[in-house]
């Protein structure tokens, strides 16, 4: 297998349409008007662990 770099135009690419669930429905974030753009921008994202799951590797570990 041989390594190639693929590299394209800018006119060349696809552009890629970003959709979120805003209310209970998905839409576009290019449909959104300029408050509710600055909002999705300013979302923060987390990963959530479930839970016991620090005290379940605790266990594990001392075991």
């Amino acid at each position: 297998m041989t390594d190639t770099n693929i590299e394209l135009k800018t006119e060349e690419r696809t552009p890629c349409e970003v959709w979120t669930r805003v209310m209970g429905y998905h839409r576009p974030v290019s449909a959104f008007n300029n408050g509710k753009r600055a909002e999705h921008a300013d979302r923060c994202y987390f990963t959530e662990q479930p839970q016991g799951a620090q005290h379940r590797r605790e266990q594990l570990a001392a075991a």
